[in-house]
């Protein structure tokens, strides 16, 4: 097993390696079989039947006992780490290292969610996607915002970076991205790298990485087209949805364009709901949104190890924020976002420089632009009272990276990056009852790491990577307002960070590996800078949080069945954390580096191919977090992560063209927090009994249903704000 590998790169071990090249010097180009099964030898008959021309002068001539294909990312062929099952539409450009077991039969894999899955369980935005992975678990942050958000092993949205295609969106202000707003038709792979990201991806990767890989073509002429309505729970109309994707594949480029949409007019509570002042039974209140996607892609493929790509990709969203159901109706904040908006433009190359020298770029552009709207009642329709505003944020940032792989021995592979970024955060509010505008105020602020990764091949099946990477941020300027344009104190922050990993494979469906990482995240101006409305002081000093992250995990396969799984332990310093402060007699909070914390856990996954036409599989999370926070009151805790998680699914083909999968997902319950921050507690444990039915009228015509939460629970993962009740969605696909 060769754990130590990136599982995107999905390439041989050097027993099977060795084996494929001994029967044709072209098969080094050929798709290799995962690493936790044995090579299917209906496949290998097949392919040696056939004639077989010599691979192209410009193909890598891969050596056995050579770590250097096994460690580069992009190397080909792009296969997905999960059940695929074939597919070959992996954006190779756009994805990210990730260790962990690539599973070959499992629906969900233990890092990653591939589109099969998404498609197959009904997941239509990234928080319901990612929820699937074994230490990744969606929340809802509540309160005024209504964002979703992810965790992984604990970690939050500002700990854990998003990426989309290898490129991070990154909102400079506050980056409280809503995960929510990012769907996922268009998506080939989400992969998750938990604790041990590697340093050549970029900084701030303080708890790991969450990475969408987009599709790319791989037919001459492809499309797709796929249409949904969401039914609430008695059947009724909730929303829509309808995903649209054509491209072409040729020798030497190609191209692809497709748009999203998912429009929601409003969810349903559980019928178990009791109604409150603030919302009664049936449709919850505010609770409609839209969300649309477009991506362009055009691709040239010179030879068989180089590609160049530009990449457009933009999104927009509108929503609005249900009332806590427990508060009173003076207490709500009447609160709307007309915009969410975001678009990248990017250039990414691949260059085989030479037999062992690969160079790889990104360069690319991102814009944010946010509108936030406060009103004076819950009708939302007039703004006369000193509590309405209209709050607008700007974002631009322009940034690259270049990243150089070149092997250094046969047993010694070495990469070397850099990443760069600069964004520009531009903000101005209309208040009122005046209308008037205050000055627009400006921040600037420079990313940069510089990061080398080292793999020595001690013996064929062991293996150690070892990294480290300096990050530094440059603040050329920071301003508010308050009566007038605030000049904040500017400060530089730079530190190093360091990681190595052990992996070793006793035999060909075995893999055991130790890993330990340290990394850090940089505040957010929002944190160092914020008054929140009045409500809080700056901290210009405010320190970088630390993680020292540990895992010792592996990987097994019992004749057709895989396991695998990992403890892990994290250690965190200076975490950043909203202290109470009395300030010119007022209590306001601060963000402040609170003492230290650990979370520790378990993972584990299993999948169990009973026959060819039934599928078990599912994973479960344990986690476990303590934060000391001296001087807190009430006592720290931290929140929204449920102590046990877990997921199981059955896939089955009971006929041909008919497939049912039913699963359940299960949560403990967790901590969360009152409205007004005074008091922590608990919220309920829920079971999420959901079932797939989908049937293949023609092959290229299928018809689908899903039905969630079966068992119309009521429950919530934060307080005052209850999930939605039991629900359905009807869809057609068609593809070509």
């Amino acid at each position: 097993m060769k754990a130590f590998l990136p599982v995107t790169t999905r390439t041989l071990s050097a027993v099977t390696l060795a084996s494929l090249l001994s029967t044709s010097a072209g098969a080094a180009l050929a798709a290799p079989a995962p690493l936790t099964t044995t090579p299917d030898l209906r496949q290998v008959k097949k392919k040696a039947s056939r004639p077989i021309s010599a691979p192209p002068a410009t193909a890598p001539q891969s050596r056995p006992d050579s770590a250097y294909d096994a460690l580069t990312t992009g190397s080909l062929p792009y296969n997905s780490v999960v059940a695929e099952r074939g597919a070959s539409d992996i954006f190779g450009p756009g994805e990210i290292t990730v260790f962990g077991t690539p599973h070959r039969n499992a629906l969900v894999g233990n890092s990653t969610v591939s589109a099969n899955a998404i498609y197959t369980l009904n997941k239509n935005t990234l928080d319901e996607a990612a929820n699937l992975i074994p230490g990744v678990n969606s929340a809802s942050t509540g309160g005024t915002r209504n964002e979703r958000t992810i965790l992984v092993r604990g970690f939050n949205r500002f700990q854990v970076p998003l990426m989309v295609d290898g490129i991070r969106i990154y909102l400079p202000a506050d980056n409280r991205l809503d995960y929510g707003r990012f769907l996922t038709p268009d998506i080939a792979e989400i992969q998750v790298a938990k604790g041990y990201a590697s340093v050549l991806d970029g900084p701030d990767a303080m708890g790991g990485m969450v990475n969408l890989v987009t599709r790319k073509p791989h037919k001459e002429l492809e499309g797709e087209l796929r249409g949904g309505t969401m039914l609430g729970h008695d059947g009724g109309y909730s929303g829509y949805n309808v995903f649209g994707l054509i491209g072409t594949k040729h020798e030497k480029w190609y191209a692809q364009a497709n748009f999203a949409i998912n429009n929601v007019d409003h969810t349903d509570l559980s019928s178990n709901y009791d109604p409150t002042p603030t919302q009664g039974k049936g449709k919850r209140l505010l609770t409609d949104s839209q969300d649309w996607r477009v991506n362009f892609k055009v691709g040239y493929t010179p030879n068989a190890t180089d590609e160049y790509t530009i990449n457009y990709t933009r999104q927009s969203g509108e929503k609005r924020a249900p009332f806590s159901v427990t508060d009173s109706v003076s207490a709500q904040k009447d609160w709307t976002w007309p915009a969410w908006d975001l678009d990248s433009l990017s250039l990414t190359s691949r260059t085989r420089l030479s037999d062992r020298l690969t160079l790889r770029s990104r360069l690319y552009r991102n814009t944010f632009y946010n509108l936030l709207r406060s009103f004076d009642n819950a009708s939302l329709n007039t703004q006369t009272k000193p509590k309405a505003f209209n709050s607008y944020y700007n974002d631009t940032a322009w940034g690259g990276n270049v990243r150089l792989d070149a092997e250094i021995s046969r047993r010694d592979t070495l990469g070397i990056a850099f990443y760069g970024r600069r964004d520009e955060h531009a903000e101005h509010e209309q208040v009122f009852p005046s209308g008037a505008y205050q000055p627009t105020t400006t921040s600037v602020e420079e990313s940069y790491s510089i990061a080398g990764e080292n793999v020595f091949r001690f013996l064929p099946n062991l293996d150690l990577t070892t990294g480290v990477s300096y990050d530094w941020r440059v603040l050329d300027r920071a301003q508010g307002y308050s009566g007038g344009i605030i000049h904040y104190p500017t400060r530089n922050r730079g530190a190093p960070n360091g990681q190595a990993r052990l992996s070793w494979r006793p035999d060909t469906v075995s893999e055991l590996h130790i890993s330990v990482s340290d990394r850090v995240r940089f505040p957010t101006l929002f944190e160092r800078f914020s008054t929140r409305f009045g409500g809080a002081v700056s901290n210009p000093g405010l320190r970088p949080e630390r993680a020292q992250n540990y895992e010792l995990g592996g990987s097994h396969t019992f004749g057709k069945i895989e396991v695998s799984g990992a403890l892990f332990y994290s250690h965190l310093t200076d975490l950043i954390a909203s202290f109470p402060v009395q300030y010119n007699g007022t209590t306001v909070s601060q963000s402040r580096n609170i003492n230290s914390g650990n979370y520790a856990g378990a993972e584990i996954s299993l999948a169990i191919p009973v026959r060819k036409n039934l599928l078990l599989g599912g994973n479960y999370t344990y986690t476990h977090q303590d934060v000391s926070a001296p001087g807190s009151s009430p006592r720290y805790r931290p929140t929204d992560v449920p102590t046990h998680k877990a997921f199981a699914y059955v896939e089955w083909s009971p006929i041909k063209k008919l497939r049912f999968v039913p699963n359940v997902a299960i949560s403990s319950n967790r901590w969360t927090m009152n409205s007004i921050g005074t008091t922590y507690f608990r919220t309920g444990h829920n079971v999420n009994i959901s079932a797939r039915v989908d049937y293949q009228i023609t092959p290229n015509v299928q018809i689908g249903a899903n039905a969630s939460n079966l068992l119309d629970q009521n429950y919530q993962m934060v307080g005052g704000y209850p999930e939605q009740g039991r629900n359905f969605y009807v869809n057609l696909k068609i593809s070509g």
